[in-house]
Protein backbone atom coordinates (compact mmCIF):
# COMPACT_ATOMS: atom_id res chain seq x y z
CA UNK A 1 0.00 0.00 0.00
CA UNK A 2 1.44 3.41 -0.81
CA UNK A 3 0.37 6.94 0.36
CA UNK A 4 0.87 8.59 -2.52
CA UNK A 5 -2.30 10.88 -3.77
CA UNK A 6 -2.56 11.81 -7.59
CA UNK A 7 -4.77 14.27 -8.82
CA UNK A 8 -7.38 13.80 -11.34
CA UNK A 9 -8.47 15.73 -14.21
CA UNK A 10 -12.36 15.09 -14.66
CA UNK A 11 -12.79 15.30 -18.63
CA UNK A 12 -16.49 14.80 -18.71
CA UNK A 13 -18.61 17.45 -19.76
CA UNK A 14 -15.80 18.22 -22.58
CA UNK A 15 -14.32 15.18 -23.90
CA UNK A 16 -17.02 13.01 -22.66
CA UNK A 17 -20.08 15.20 -24.13
CA UNK A 18 -18.08 16.07 -27.06
CA UNK A 19 -18.71 13.06 -29.37
CA UNK A 20 -22.33 11.79 -27.85
CA UNK A 21 -25.65 11.46 -30.48
CA UNK A 22 -27.47 13.87 -27.57
CA UNK A 23 -26.89 17.31 -27.09
CA UNK A 24 -27.06 18.62 -23.73
CA UNK A 25 -28.35 21.93 -23.39
CA UNK A 26 -26.41 24.50 -21.25
CA UNK A 27 -28.56 23.88 -17.89
CA UNK A 28 -27.80 20.01 -17.69
CA UNK A 29 -24.30 20.59 -18.44
CA UNK A 30 -24.52 22.59 -15.14
CA UNK A 31 -26.17 20.33 -13.37
CA UNK A 32 -23.59 17.73 -14.27
CA UNK A 33 -20.92 20.06 -13.09
CA UNK A 34 -22.69 20.51 -10.19
CA UNK A 35 -22.97 17.02 -9.55
CA UNK A 36 -18.83 16.84 -10.06
CA UNK A 37 -18.24 19.13 -7.69
CA UNK A 38 -20.37 17.90 -5.11
CA UNK A 39 -18.38 14.64 -5.53
CA UNK A 40 -14.83 16.65 -4.95
CA UNK A 41 -13.65 17.26 -8.02
CA UNK A 42 -11.46 20.34 -8.15
CA UNK A 43 -9.56 20.46 -11.85
CA UNK A 44 -12.20 19.88 -14.62
CA UNK A 45 -12.81 20.63 -18.05
CA UNK A 46 -16.05 22.68 -18.96
CA UNK A 47 -15.95 23.04 -22.39
CA UNK A 48 -13.59 23.44 -25.82
CA UNK A 49 -13.75 26.67 -28.44
CA UNK A 50 -13.60 24.95 -31.62
CA UNK A 51 -15.62 25.67 -34.36
CA UNK A 52 -19.30 24.81 -33.18
CA UNK A 53 -20.24 23.44 -36.81
CA UNK A 54 -18.05 20.80 -36.25
CA UNK A 55 -18.30 20.02 -32.73
CA UNK A 56 -22.25 21.53 -32.25
CA UNK A 57 -21.85 19.84 -28.06
CA UNK A 58 -19.20 22.64 -27.84
CA UNK A 59 -21.13 25.08 -29.07
CA UNK A 60 -22.49 26.72 -25.87
CA UNK A 61 -19.36 26.40 -24.44
CA UNK A 62 -18.96 30.69 -23.43
CA UNK A 63 -22.66 30.42 -21.91
CA UNK A 64 -21.08 26.81 -19.51
CA UNK A 65 -17.88 29.70 -18.36
CA UNK A 66 -20.32 32.51 -17.96
CA UNK A 67 -22.67 30.98 -15.43
CA UNK A 68 -20.60 28.02 -13.96
CA UNK A 69 -20.41 28.27 -10.21
CA UNK A 70 -17.11 29.61 -9.35
CA UNK A 71 -17.21 29.47 -5.78
CA UNK A 72 -16.67 26.38 -4.11
CA UNK A 73 -12.56 26.39 -5.43
CA UNK A 74 -12.99 24.10 -8.64
CA UNK A 75 -10.27 25.36 -11.96
CA UNK A 76 -12.08 25.14 -14.93
CA UNK A 77 -10.51 24.03 -18.14
CA UNK A 78 -10.79 25.28 -21.93
CA UNK A 79 -9.75 23.60 -24.37
CA UNK A 80 -8.28 25.45 -27.89
CA UNK A 81 -6.48 24.23 -30.80
CA UNK A 82 -5.44 27.63 -32.13
CA UNK A 83 -4.94 31.53 -30.88
CA UNK A 84 -8.66 31.78 -32.21
CA UNK A 85 -9.79 29.49 -29.56
CA UNK A 86 -7.38 30.59 -26.94
CA UNK A 87 -9.03 34.34 -26.80
CA UNK A 88 -12.44 32.84 -27.20
CA UNK A 89 -11.18 30.79 -23.63
CA UNK A 90 -9.23 33.43 -22.18
CA UNK A 91 -12.50 35.96 -22.95
CA UNK A 92 -14.57 33.38 -21.32
CA UNK A 93 -12.41 33.48 -18.39
CA UNK A 94 -11.32 30.02 -18.14
CA UNK A 95 -8.85 28.68 -15.20
CA UNK A 96 -7.01 27.25 -17.30
CA UNK A 97 -6.33 26.85 -21.16
CA UNK A 98 -5.69 23.25 -22.81
CA UNK A 99 -3.40 23.39 -26.21
CA UNK A 100 -3.76 20.44 -28.55
CA UNK A 101 -0.45 19.22 -30.29
CA UNK A 102 -0.87 16.39 -32.64
CA UNK A 103 2.00 13.37 -33.21
CA UNK A 104 0.90 12.85 -36.77
CA UNK A 105 0.14 14.70 -39.87
CA UNK A 106 -3.07 12.89 -40.74
CA UNK A 107 -5.35 13.59 -37.97
CA UNK A 108 -3.68 17.03 -37.13
CA UNK A 109 -4.91 17.93 -40.78
CA UNK A 110 -9.05 16.27 -39.79
CA UNK A 111 -8.62 17.76 -36.02
CA UNK A 112 -7.53 21.13 -36.52
CA UNK A 113 -5.74 21.49 -40.14
CA UNK A 114 -2.34 21.59 -38.80
CA UNK A 115 0.81 19.50 -39.38
CA UNK A 116 2.84 18.29 -35.84
CA UNK A 117 5.44 21.32 -36.78
CA UNK A 118 2.46 23.50 -37.61
CA UNK A 119 0.60 23.19 -34.36
CA UNK A 120 3.95 23.16 -31.64
CA UNK A 121 4.57 26.66 -33.38
CA UNK A 122 1.30 27.61 -32.84
CA UNK A 123 1.74 26.64 -29.08
CA UNK A 124 4.74 28.61 -29.10
CA UNK A 125 2.81 31.39 -29.92
CA UNK A 126 0.13 31.28 -27.88
CA UNK A 127 2.70 30.85 -25.05
CA UNK A 128 4.37 33.99 -25.83
CA UNK A 129 1.18 35.93 -25.86
CA UNK A 130 0.21 33.76 -22.33
CA UNK A 131 3.33 34.68 -20.87
CA UNK A 132 2.00 37.59 -18.69
CA UNK A 133 -1.63 37.37 -18.41
CA UNK A 134 -1.55 35.04 -15.12
CA UNK A 135 -3.78 32.29 -17.02
CA UNK A 136 -1.68 28.93 -17.27
CA UNK A 137 -1.81 26.97 -20.21
CA UNK A 138 -0.71 23.41 -20.96
CA UNK A 139 -0.08 21.35 -23.85
CA UNK A 140 -2.36 17.66 -24.42
CA UNK A 141 -0.50 15.63 -27.67
CA UNK A 142 -3.29 14.00 -29.61
CA UNK A 143 -3.04 10.67 -30.92
CA UNK A 144 0.78 10.05 -29.14
CA UNK A 145 0.21 6.48 -29.05
CA UNK A 146 -1.41 5.86 -32.83
CA UNK A 147 -3.06 7.58 -35.29
CA UNK A 148 -6.31 6.30 -36.90
CA UNK A 149 -5.21 7.64 -40.37
CA UNK A 150 -1.34 7.47 -40.28
CA UNK A 151 -0.96 4.15 -37.91
CA UNK A 152 1.88 4.24 -35.83
CA UNK A 153 3.49 7.49 -34.97
CA UNK A 154 7.01 8.88 -34.20
CA UNK A 155 8.24 8.50 -30.29
CA UNK A 156 10.87 10.77 -31.04
CA UNK A 157 8.49 13.17 -32.73
CA UNK A 158 6.06 13.25 -29.22
CA UNK A 159 9.18 13.20 -27.02
CA UNK A 160 10.04 16.60 -28.91
CA UNK A 161 6.43 18.27 -28.80
CA UNK A 162 6.87 17.62 -25.44
CA UNK A 163 10.26 19.15 -24.74
CA UNK A 164 8.93 22.13 -26.97
CA UNK A 165 5.83 22.88 -25.34
CA UNK A 166 7.85 22.97 -21.85
CA UNK A 167 10.30 25.30 -23.08
CA UNK A 168 7.80 27.64 -24.42
CA UNK A 169 5.84 27.83 -21.21
CA UNK A 170 3.45 24.66 -20.50
CA UNK A 171 3.12 24.01 -16.92
CA UNK A 172 1.71 20.64 -17.31
CA UNK A 173 1.94 17.92 -20.69
CA UNK A 174 -0.30 15.44 -21.50
CA UNK A 175 0.31 12.35 -23.64
CA UNK A 176 -2.98 10.96 -25.16
CA UNK A 177 -4.19 7.62 -26.82
CA UNK A 178 -6.86 9.79 -28.54
CA UNK A 179 -7.79 5.94 -30.09
CA UNK A 180 -7.23 3.99 -27.10
CA UNK A 181 -4.51 1.62 -28.86
CA UNK A 182 -1.89 1.84 -26.31
CA UNK A 183 -0.57 -0.98 -24.51
CA UNK A 184 1.32 -0.50 -20.94
CA UNK A 185 5.15 -1.39 -22.44
CA UNK A 186 4.62 1.40 -24.87
CA UNK A 187 3.10 3.94 -21.76
CA UNK A 188 5.93 3.23 -19.51
CA UNK A 189 8.50 4.03 -22.15
CA UNK A 190 6.44 7.42 -23.74
CA UNK A 191 6.01 8.69 -20.16
CA UNK A 192 10.19 7.91 -19.61
CA UNK A 193 11.18 9.83 -22.03
CA UNK A 194 8.88 13.01 -21.87
CA UNK A 195 10.28 13.17 -18.35
CA UNK A 196 13.68 12.85 -19.50
CA UNK A 197 13.08 15.67 -22.55
CA UNK A 198 11.17 18.01 -19.60
CA UNK A 199 12.21 17.10 -16.66
CA UNK A 200 10.47 20.03 -14.69
CA UNK A 201 7.16 19.64 -16.45
CA UNK A 202 4.09 17.76 -14.34
CA UNK A 203 2.85 14.78 -16.94
CA UNK A 204 -0.53 14.15 -17.32
CA UNK A 205 -2.10 10.80 -18.72
CA UNK A 206 -4.53 10.96 -21.02
CA UNK A 207 -6.50 7.57 -22.07
CA UNK A 208 -9.54 6.25 -23.64
CA UNK A 209 -10.41 2.36 -23.32
CA UNK A 210 -11.25 1.27 -26.83
CA UNK A 211 -9.54 -1.74 -26.40
CA UNK A 212 -9.78 -2.22 -23.12
CA UNK A 213 -6.15 -1.14 -21.76
CA UNK A 214 -7.10 1.93 -19.79
CA UNK A 215 -6.26 0.81 -16.53
CA UNK A 216 -3.79 -0.72 -17.28
CA UNK A 217 -1.77 2.16 -18.97
CA UNK A 218 -3.04 4.50 -16.05
CA UNK A 219 -0.77 2.40 -13.75
CA UNK A 220 1.79 2.30 -16.40
CA UNK A 221 2.00 6.45 -16.85
CA UNK A 222 1.53 6.68 -12.71
CA UNK A 223 5.05 4.28 -12.58
CA UNK A 224 6.34 6.08 -15.54
CA UNK A 225 6.33 9.67 -13.86
CA UNK A 226 2.51 11.10 -14.20
CA UNK A 227 0.83 12.86 -11.50
CA UNK A 228 -2.53 14.09 -13.36
CA UNK A 229 -5.16 11.72 -14.99
CA UNK A 230 -7.73 12.72 -17.12
CA UNK A 231 -10.67 10.95 -16.47
CA UNK A 232 -14.54 11.29 -17.53
CA UNK A 233 -17.44 10.10 -15.42
CA UNK A 234 -19.38 7.09 -16.46
CA UNK A 235 -16.70 6.93 -19.34
CA UNK A 236 -17.95 8.39 -21.70
CA UNK A 237 -16.49 10.09 -24.23
CA UNK A 238 -14.74 10.36 -27.70
CA UNK A 239 -13.42 12.08 -30.75
CA UNK A 240 -15.43 13.70 -33.74
CA UNK A 241 -12.76 12.91 -35.86
CA UNK A 242 -11.15 9.79 -34.54
CA UNK A 243 -13.69 7.07 -36.44
CA UNK A 244 -14.16 4.02 -33.79
CA UNK A 245 -13.00 5.97 -30.69
CA UNK A 246 -14.65 4.95 -27.72
CA UNK A 247 -15.28 6.81 -24.54
CA UNK A 248 -12.41 8.04 -21.87
CA UNK A 249 -11.22 5.65 -19.13
CA UNK A 250 -13.75 6.03 -16.20
CA UNK A 251 -13.23 8.93 -13.24
CA UNK A 252 -15.03 6.05 -10.93
CA UNK A 253 -12.79 2.98 -12.50
CA UNK A 254 -9.68 5.23 -11.77
CA UNK A 255 -10.81 6.33 -8.34
CA UNK A 256 -11.61 3.03 -7.14
CA UNK A 257 -8.13 1.47 -8.35
CA UNK A 258 -6.20 3.85 -7.40
CA UNK A 259 -7.98 4.15 -3.71
CA UNK A 260 -7.64 0.27 -3.65
CA UNK A 261 -3.93 0.72 -3.18
CA UNK A 262 -4.04 3.45 -0.68
CA UNK A 263 -3.34 6.61 -3.40
CA UNK A 264 -5.84 9.36 -2.73
CA UNK A 265 -7.67 11.06 -4.94
CA UNK A 266 -10.12 13.37 -2.99
CA UNK A 267 -13.25 12.35 -4.60
CA UNK A 268 -16.36 10.57 -3.13
CA UNK A 269 -16.65 7.15 -5.10
CA UNK A 270 -20.10 6.62 -4.31
CA UNK A 271 -21.52 10.16 -5.38
CA UNK A 272 -19.22 9.77 -8.89
CA UNK A 273 -21.34 6.69 -9.17
CA UNK A 274 -24.52 8.49 -8.63
CA UNK A 275 -23.56 11.01 -10.86
CA UNK A 276 -23.47 8.19 -13.70
CA UNK A 277 -25.98 7.12 -12.91
CA UNK A 278 -27.64 10.23 -13.36
CA UNK A 279 -25.77 10.90 -16.41
CA UNK A 280 -27.45 7.92 -18.36
CA UNK A 281 -30.98 9.64 -17.76
CA UNK A 282 -30.18 12.96 -19.98
CA UNK A 283 -27.66 10.82 -22.27
CA UNK A 284 -30.70 8.09 -22.89
CA UNK A 285 -28.00 5.39 -23.40
CA UNK A 286 -26.06 3.16 -20.06
CA UNK A 287 -22.95 4.21 -19.34
CA UNK A 288 -19.55 1.62 -19.70
CA UNK A 289 -18.05 2.78 -16.38
CA UNK A 290 -17.51 -0.93 -14.87
CA UNK A 291 -17.47 0.47 -11.21
CA UNK A 292 -20.93 2.21 -12.00
CA UNK A 293 -22.68 -1.16 -12.84
CA UNK A 294 -20.90 -2.82 -10.23
CA UNK A 295 -20.49 -0.85 -6.89
CA UNK A 296 -17.16 -0.31 -4.76
CA UNK A 297 -15.88 -2.85 -2.34
CA UNK A 298 -16.29 -4.05 0.34
CA UNK A 299 -20.04 -3.23 0.19
CA UNK A 300 -21.37 -0.54 2.21
CA UNK A 301 -23.56 -1.19 5.05
CA UNK A 302 -26.93 0.20 4.05
CA UNK A 303 -27.90 3.45 6.50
Amino acid sequence: MTTRAIEIVEVGPRDGLQNEAVLLDTDTKLDFIARLVAAGVRRMEAGSFVNPVLVPAMADSAAVFERVERQGGTRYIALALNEKGWRRAHAALADEINLVLVASEGFGRRNQNQSPQDSIRSFEAIAALAADDGVPISATVSVAFGCPFDGEVDAGLVTDLVRRAAAAGAREVALADTIGVADPWQVSMAFRAARAAAPGVVLRAHFHDTRGAALANVFAALEAGASVIDASCGGIGGCPFAPSATGNVATEDVVYMLERAGIATGLDLDRLIQTAHWLQGPLGRTVPSRVAKAGGFPPRSPA
